[in-house]
């Protein structure tokens, strides 16, 4: 009888203890891991050395081993460790959104409108602090379009909004067509190209905190609600019979991700496929409870990046592209689901 208790609270409530510490360390461990690989290989023993004296210890370790962990690969983790944890976590909150296990950022436009902002600030020559505020802006338009596209007596739900979002992303994604058409071919075509690729190869902490208040602010906020967005995969009469305000239930999941996914677009470009896979992978883990998929996510999906972008730095002399990298493993996986689609489904 105890036992039974306990697994349905557990069940009901989010994860037990042990799954809980497991989420936590998932990332971290991935973090530490990922900051001795590298074209410079450095110890286990060295990294934690570099972390105590980073930290205060005063242990003695290279300099050239402590430059490199401190000043290159920490800010690359910290933001592989945003981005994969927004990116997941908006695809999942979009996912119930729209009751549709294929949504992802991409479906609202706001991934195709921050890269259209961060092309066409490549275009003018801004600095990088003025491409990140070009593409954020954009990314956000692009949201308020297509919720404008489908506001009105005659809206039709989410599945109209896909279609505005579908709408709003050709647009845009002919709009940076355009700006590469016109760029100049030696210099601006080759860099809107290489951020339109994605690459968390950026100059250090400080373009990290222009961006991270935004993501850590959606992901509290999802966090926060996450039991909320079990309720949106029903009718229009059953969420009235809950009482809860669905407008605003809907208005604060679309911004949450459509802020976390302009958010990451501004700092490392179009990053594919982890709003998507991401989510499925830890649905088919841990079933389609919120209030243990949101943060199944938030810990799969920045270690996910982490490991993306560690082998994108460590594979070949040149730096891969972590777009490619993320659609390389994200195609093979989602064919393996549809040939699977018979064991597995999406459910509320």
């Amino acid at each position: 009888m105890r036992d039974k208790k306990h697994e349905n609270r557990t069940s009901a409530g989010g994860f037990a203890p042990l799954g809980t510490l497991l989420l936590i360390l998932l990332p971290v461990v991935t973090a530490v891991l990922a900051l001795g690989i590298g074209r410079i290989w450095i110890s286990p023993g060295e990294v934690l050395r570099c972390l105590g004296k980073l930290f205060g210890s005063g242990a003695e370790v290279e300099a050239l081993t402590y430059k490199t962990i401190v000043n290159i690969r920490i800010p690359r983790i910290l933001l592989g460790l945003l981005c994969g944890a927004g990116l997941s976590t908006a695809g999942c909150a979009l996912q119930g959104f729209f009751a549709n296990p294929l949504a992802t950022p991409d479906t609202i436009g706001v991934a195709s409108g921050a890269s259209f902002g961060a092309a066409f600030g490549i275009l003018i020559g801004l600095n990088f602090f003025g491409i990140q505020a070009a593409a954020f802006g954009c990314g956000v338009l692009a949201v308020a379009l297509t919720w404008l596209a489908t506001a009105g007596k005659n809206n039709r739900g989410p599945g109209a909004m896909i279609l505005a979002g579908i709408m709003i992303g050709s647009l845009f994604s002919a709009l940076v067509s355009l700006v590469k058409f016109m760029a100049d071919t030696e210099s601006q075509l080759p860099a809107i190209t290489y951020w339109l690729m994605g690459s968390l190869n950026i100059s250090g902490y400080d373009n990290i905190l222009a961006g991270a208040p935004v993501i850590v602010t959606g992901l509290v906020v999802l966090m926060l609600i996450r039991w909320r967005l079990n309720l949106l995969v029903l009718s229009e009469d059953e969420l009235i019979a809950t009482g809860v305000n669905v407008k605003a239930l809907r208005i604060i999941t679309i911004l949450c991700a459509a802020a976390m996914t302009a958010s990451v677009v501004a700092m490392c470009g179009q990053v594919g496929w982890v709003g998507l896979i991401v989510p499925h992978i830890c649905r088919m883990k841990w079933g389609s409870n919120y209030m243990k998929l949101v943060p199944a996510s938030i810990s799969v999906g920045a270690a996910f990046v982490v490991v993306v972008d560690t082998l994108a730095r460590s594979v070949s002399a040149a730096e891969i592209p972590i777009s490619v990298l993320t659609a390389i493993i994200g195609a093979p996986f989602f064919i393996s689901l549809l040939r699977s689609s018979g064991r597995y489904r999406y459910e509320a």
